[in-house]
């Protein structure tokens, strides 16, 4: 397994004074286009070294929220601050100490995978070895190749690569792993564990559930320019996730005489399956085994789910989408 260069690591274990607080911070954040006001208010605080997503609809305000971020785009009203400067006037310093992973890039074609990120190395007054980087994203072997035979998971690990070399402190991915086979996605993933491990802020906008499950600490989500939810994906199924279900093979039309009668008010016949939905399952689990257990009968394919965080967010979405079109027509 590859690890972020030591010399690195150990430089970034002597945090400067006053470096201990958030990466990121934002206070109220506005930002209108004309009548249509994408950003309505949101706070939120992203720790260092943490992975945090945002998750939400297309038109939500997350790409607006990100370039703000970035520096690219100014706000209307409201404070941020990322690694302590302001982005719309840090400047080059600010720019030093970011990286960016942008949905889709232009890379010259022609140059190989080597001089593109010796290119971008040189932009950086303490960028990492380009070999090191090369080799951190698997694609050493591949260094001598020109950017224009490259498979689609070679192209954005190379992409992650130049948005590490230049040693960053935070860096913001934009759907890090759209396009790709699960493979590719896989190793995507891996790499961006190493960079949390190697104690980097990582800010991530994605559409894909179980890589935000995957890879995030936390996450937030945004509906029409508002937060509607925020916390760890534990967090949000404990508070959004309702009930879970039961679920096991019977195969029969009805329930066996035997079974139970607390659990026959809460068990539904469905296409052979028994299906049970409650609020907390451990009791009726107890019951259900223990009753198996007595009459000797094999629980087939049981099987007890919760809803999934993109249960919860599409949940959480349409309710706050309902809500935003209610007021608006008021």
């Amino acid at each position: 397994m590859l690890h972020w260069p030591r010399r690195k690591v150990a430089e970034r274990q002597r945090v400067p004074a006053g470096e201990h607080r958030p990466a990121i911070v934002i206070e109220n954040l506005r930002k209108a286009y004309g009548a249509v006001e994408a950003i309505r208010g949101i706070s939120l605080q992203v720790k260092r070294g943490e992975t945090f997503a945002l998750l939400g609809p297309n038109g939500a305000g997350k790409t607006s929220t990100i370039e703000i971020l970035e520096g690219y785009r100014r706000r209307d009203s409201g404070k941020v601050s990322v690694l302590g400067m302001d982005p719309g006037t840090g400047g080059r310093k600010f720019r030093e100490r970011i990286g960016i992973v942008l949905q889709a890039t232009a890379l010259e074609p022609e140059l190989t995978v080597r001089e593109t990120a010796a290119a971008f190395a040189r932009l950086y007054p303490r960028s990492l070895s380009v070999g090191e980087v090369l080799d951190l994203v698997d694609l050493g072997n591949a260094a001598d190749k020109q950017v224009k035979v490259l498979s689609g998971g070679q192209k954005r690990r190379l992409d992650l690569a130049l948005s590490m070399v230049g040693d960053p402190d935070v860096i913001f991915l934009d759907e890090p792993t759209t396009g790709l086979d699960p493979d590719a996605r896989r190793n995507v993933w891996s790499l961006i564990g190493r960079l949390n491990e190697a104690d980097k802020t990582i800010l991530l906008s994605s559409h894909n559930m179980e890589e935000v499950e995957a890879l995030a600490d936390r996450l937030a989500i945004l509906v029409s320019g508002t937060i509607c939810a925020q916390g760890t994906p534990a967090e949000l199924q404990d508070a959004f996730g309702g009930k879970s279900e039961i679920r096991f093979a019977l195969g029969a039309s009805e329930l066996p005489g035997s079974y139970p009668t607390p659990l026959r008010g809460v068990t539904r016949i469905h296409r052979g399956w028994a299906e049970i939905r409650v609020g907390n399952p451990t009791p009726i689990l107890a019951d259900l085994t223990h009753w198996a257990f007595r009459e000797q009968i094999t629980l087939r394919h049981l099987t007890v789910t919760r809803p999934t965080l993109e249960d919860i967010y599409l949940e959480l979405a349409h309710a706050a989408e309902a809500v935003q079109k209610g007021n608006s027509a008021r």
